[in-house]
């Protein structure tokens, strides 16, 4: 296992679990990502979480979110330059789209129940589902998916620390500022130390970005990654942070470039917390020689098989 120091760790300095994460950051393959093992066996108890390893990797996880604008490749500023613009254009459509999908709700009975009881998942029944999936993963002992919860679990509280500066700093009116059952509320950006409130005086946090879908698609992604080699895995995660993004318009609670912008941050915050926990598993793994030939004999069938194994 190759570990390199970080460039801006002095030579007396302790080499702490964060700067090692730091460090190995920094590198990628020859392809120009990263590769993560995913398999069960790869979960195991060198690399399964404990109380100071795991907030070791969440106070990780949220220095590597607030700093990564000061980290950004040029690509990095280039996908995003072309996402702003994607969310720029619909911007234009944020007030038709708030029309037409309030109306659908308010014509259909049907359709205001399920968009209730969607938009749940992504707060209170959000916890009560990676509970149980935790729970699974205790009484069953799959390590896998007792590690996949917790990163779960630590992408779902850096999605919601980042989406919760953002909120400060954007000042955005939400759809029900003015009226909940109409749409006089212009999408407008006011700022940070901005007070918002709705018809009934009722104060109310920003609207961009949108909360619920951050936390949604943040544990989402977690599983999707780690399951991806089950097809129905990710399907079955992004289907439903769609819906409960979907659930935050027909619900009149944001815009439509809040569930955009959130939806993305969500996924960058998955991704982040999924590779910053394979490199804390490369750093505990055993260590194994690289580049090495092993030979072994084995007795099947009542005949002696040679073996061969080549570690890269």
């Amino acid at each position: 296992m190759l570990l390199v120091c970080s460039s801006f760790a002095g030579f007396s300095q302790t080499d702490t679990l964060i700067k090692k994460l730091d460090s190995l950051s920094k590198r990628t393959d020859s392809a120009g990502g990263q590769i993560n093992n995913t398999a069960p066996k790869a979960y195991n108890e060198s690399t399964q979480f404990t109380v100071s390893s795991f907030f070791v990797l969440q106070a990780s996880n949220l220095k590597q979110s607030f700093t990564k604008p000061f980290h950004m490749t040029k690509q990095n500023w280039k996908d995003f330059g072309k996402f702003a613009l994607v969310t720029g254009a619909l911007a234009f459509a944020d007030e038709p789209i708030q029309k037409w999908a309030l109306g659908l709700r308010n014509r259909n009975r049907g359709l205001q129940n399920i968009s209730r009881e969607i938009t749940n998942f992504g707060g209170p029944y959000e916890g009560y589902t990676l509970g149980a999936l935790g729970a699974y993963g205790f009484i069953f002992n799959n390590k896998k998916m007792q590690t996949t919860t917790l990163l779960a679990l630590q992408s779902y509280i850096t999605g919601a620390a980042v989406q919760s500066v953002v909120k400060f700093i954007s000042g955005r009116q939400r759809p029900l500022a003015v009226n909940g059952n109409t749409l006089e509320a212009e999408p407008t950006f006011k700022g940070p130390f901005t007070t918002i409130r709705d018809a009934k005086g009722n104060k109310l946090n920003s609207s961009f970005p949108s909360g619920h879908t951050t936390v949604a698609f943040a544990a989402a992604t977690v599983y999707a990654l780690e399951y991806k080699d089950k097809p129905w895995v990710p399907v079955l995660c992004y289907t439903s942070a769609s819906l409960i993004g979907l659930s935050r318009i027909t619900e009149n609670k944001h815009w439509a470039t809040d569930v955009l912008v959130g939806a993305a941050l969500g996924y960058l915050t998955g991704k982040q917390v999924v590779n910053n926990y394979h490199r804390y598993a490369k750093l505990k793994a055993p260590k194994q020689l690289k580049n090495s030939v092993s030979f072994s004999m084995g007795y099947n069938y009542g005949h002696l098989t040679p073996g061969m194994v080549y570690r890269f």
